[in-house]
């Protein structure tokens, strides 16, 4: 009888990304090979759980904030930071469930510098102005914000600082981390680029109803295809959390004056 072969762990730290060397297998136009550990491991089907579980957290979320416009109690300032942070430990659960997940699994790597810093200002030029001509179209004022902002108001020093944390740290951190660096990638290991990053997106704007005018939902889901789109073309989690926390930079500035 032959000996066991030791077993080998497959990550996306071992695939080579697109777009860096060579092209990387699971960023090709078509559904990955299968391989039996890491990120290839993660199911489609899990995304179901994924979804379920952030809408819950975004509906105890809004139920704890105030509509006084008076600014967060501390309460509601805690409730604020642990629901931003609950998304992510939400991917590592269900990543864990196949296999002990990796930071590369994620997208947590660097990509290549000049390369990310252009495709991020590509998308970023693209997606304001389709927005701008969708505001434009539906003759909107351009000055709908984030619903945080509104409910709570922008009062006191507790709660400027809790908005600027959450909305230029904590949201773009763990929504890209759980919908692009878990759902999509889980998504990407049964489906080619296009239907994962549209489905995605409109998971990812899904939970937004309730927190963004609902005239605004479109330009979400746009929003959402072209941080899948830079992921998928860098092989990367960080320009998509940078290009995140500038869009909503935006509207908490305006909101804050």
């Amino acid at each position: 009888m032959s000996p066991a072969l030791p077993r080998t762990r497959t990550t996306t730290a071992d695939i080579p990304a697109q777009g860096v060397d060579d092209p990387g297998e699971w960023a090709s136009a078509g559904p990955p090979r299968a391989a039996s550990f890491g990120a290839a491991a993660w199911r489609p089907w899990t995304v179901g759980l994924a979804f379920l579980g952030v809408v819950g957290l975004a509906i105890a979320g809004r139920a704890s904030v105030p509509e006084n416009g008076g600014g967060l109690p501390p309460a509601s300032a805690v409730a604020q930071i642990v629901v931003n942070l609950a998304p992510i430990g939400l991917a590592l659960l269900l990543a864990g469930t196949h296999d002990k997940p990796t930071a590369a699994d994620f997208g947590l790597r660097r990509p290549p510098l000049g390369r990310a810093i252009m495709l991020l200002l590509a998308v970023l030029i693209g997606l304001t102005a389709l927005t701008g001509l969708w505001i434009s179209a539906l003759g909107l004022d351009g000055e709908e914000g984030q619903a945080l902002t509104e409910r709570a108001g922008t009062e006191g020093p507790l709660t400027v600082i809790v908005l600027v944390i959450v909305l230029t740290i904590l949201a773009p951190l763990q929504e890209e981390f759980l919908f692009r660096g878990y759902i999509f990638r889980a998504l990407r290991n049964g489906y080619s680029l296009w239907p994962a990053a549209v489905a995605t997106a409109l998971l990812f704007a899904a939970t937004h109803v309730g927190w963004i005018p609902i005239s605004l939902i479109v330009p979400v889901v746009v929003f959402g295809i072209g941080l899948c789109l830079l992921y998928h073309w860098t092989a990367s989690l960080y320009p998509g959390i940078a290009l995140h926390a500038i869009g909503n930079s935006i509207p908490l500035a305006a909101a804050l004056h």
